[in-house]
């Protein structure tokens, strides 16, 4: 069930109606209410997979009990690895088996040995990698003593599986989710309006920009031996604002929905194009998967190899931007990407200020002379991208190689009208409202006869465009 889709608006109906108006007395059963709902929505994907999403559950509930409980040290290392262990375990067999095994074959076949190359049948489970994220860190938090375990089997099960974020995020952290959990939600006006404005602006950055979008950067990256370079470049730029419309999209209609039942979740996006440097860029990108690694693989590694300097703090961010490829999916292309940012960081680390200048400490204002550094870091995400899209590492490098040998045997296509340069006026409304909302942090200045405007508008281009229903690209991770 996409949220793109008459099924999720008619879903999203129904659940809202039944939700304030017959499951509102408390938060129990607000909170069941909304569990079951949000079984329902998972169930559409693949119903067998229930049965798995509640196995995870009922381990890191039992787990977070377990730790919480045991007063022997040891026992609660036992009980957190347990937990870790067997997490792990189900997402490597389901989502990276079929990766190893390949490796592995094509490496004895490389030392002289005749394999023939076999693989398991296996499906991955829609929202994994995401709900996997959610159980780990909620039984580290309670093993250092973050929190305490939630005794309501109902508010732990719905942090896990709350239909909204299940299957694409963002990465919730059990600090910020199941303490509104615990308490009834009462309707709020302004709150359920601005999730509309949420849902709104989300469905219109995945279908009229993100799907639009699409069509072109489909093209660019499977013809890409009949494009000049100028026009391969225009493919990255269009993929960079693709996959931004489609994750951010996602991510606002999340947060928008929830709003409408009385939940906030976390900010995924803060307007990362803007970002005037690799560090900044890391902090507004994707920031529950970024926090998430920061706070429980960076951190625990950093201190690990705090004893070998920069060395080991090297080491550690380098291991946790090759953790954050594997995440992303298992193929080379994924893997080398982290790698990418991981060199990225390098002088970062070895420069004077070290960590301290990962995220910039420069005013949020932005200044004529900020240009030259967002353009520069937009260019070393966008070689980012080139790895991400592709559907293995030789189109990457071969994509890399074909924009600059190009352009060299033929520079005056730098002055040419590239292949796909409709794709400036799906990439302007983005950098035009996301500079707008960056500065002034909302609408209030802008004349109410203008916002509604601009609501019937984007509501109009909404309704042409929604006959696509393409998935989201996050989907598969």
């Amino acid at each position: 069930m996409l949220f793109n889709s008459f099924e999720f608006l008619i879903f999203l109906l129904v659940v809202f109606l039944s939700f304030w108006f017959i499951f509102s007395k408390t938060a129990l059963r607000q909170n069941i209410f909304l569990l079951l709902a949000s079984y329902v929505f998972y169930a559409f994907w693949d119903w067998r997979f229930l049965f798995l999403l509640l196995f995870s559950t009922l381990l890191d509930y039992a787990s977070g009990l377990a730790i919480d409980h045991a007063e022997n040290p040891q026992k609660k290392k036992w009980w957190l690895w347990l937990s870790i262990f067997i997490n792990i375990g189900l997402l490597c067999y389901f989502k990276y088996a079929n990766f190893f095994i390949e490796n592995f074959i094509g490496l004895l076949n490389n030392l002289g040995l005749s394999i023939n190359t076999w693989t398991l049948q296996i499906i991955l489970p829609i929202g994994i990698s995401f709900y996997t994220f959610h159980g780990v860190s909620y039984v580290l938090d309670i093993y250092y003593n973050r929190i305490k375990p939630t005794k309501a089997f109902p508010e732990y099960a719905l942090f896990v599986a709350y239909f909204p974020l299940l299957v694409a995020g963002p990465i919730e952290r059990a600090t910020h989710l199941l303490p509104q959990l615990k308490h009834k939600r009462t309707f709020n006006y302004e709150q359920g309006v601005a999730g509309l404005k949420l849902i709104l602006w989300g469905m219109f950055k995945k279908i009229v920009i993100a799907d639009s979008l699409a069509i072109t950067v489909d093209k660019a990256f499977e013809n890409y031996t009949s494009y000049n370079g100028i026009s391969l470049i225009t493919g990255v730029v269009g993929f960079s604002f693709q996959i931004y419309g489609d994750f951010s999209g996602y991510s606002d209609i999340a947060r928008g929905v929830s709003k409408m039942f009385g939940l906030e979740l976390i900010k995924n996006f803060n307007y990362p194009y803007f970002s005037r440097s690799i560090g900044e860029y890391w902090s507004r990108w994707h920031i529950s998967l970024s926090s998430w690694l920061n706070d429980y693989v960076f951190t625990p590694l950093a201190l690990t190899f705090r004893d070998r300097g920069k060395f080991g703090i090297y080491s550690a961010v380098f291991l946790t931007f090759l953790i954050s490829g594997i995440w992303h999916g298992a193929a080379w292309h994924f893997i080398v990407q982290g790698l990418l940012f991981g060199v990225y960081y390098f002088p970062i680390v070895y420069s004077k200020k070290g960590l301290k200048s990962m995220v910039s400490k420069k005013s949020p204002d932005l200044a004529f002379s900020d240009i030259g550094n967002i353009l520069i870091t937009y260019s070393l995400v966008c070689i980012g991208y080139i790895f991400f899209r592709a559907k293995d590492l030789n189109v990457a490098f071969n994509y890399i190689s074909l924009i600059f040998t190009s352009i060299i045997k033929n520079p005056q296509q730098l002055t040419s009208v590239p292949i796909g340069s409709s794709t400036i006026f799906y990439v302007l409304p983005i950098l035009i409202g996301d500079f707008l909302m960056r500065k002034y942090n909302n609408l209030d200045w802008v004349p109410s006869i203008l916002k509604y405007i601009y609501y019937i508008v984007v509501g109009i281009l909404i309704f042409f465009y929604f006959n696509r229903q393409q998935t989201f690209i996050y989907f598969q991770f």
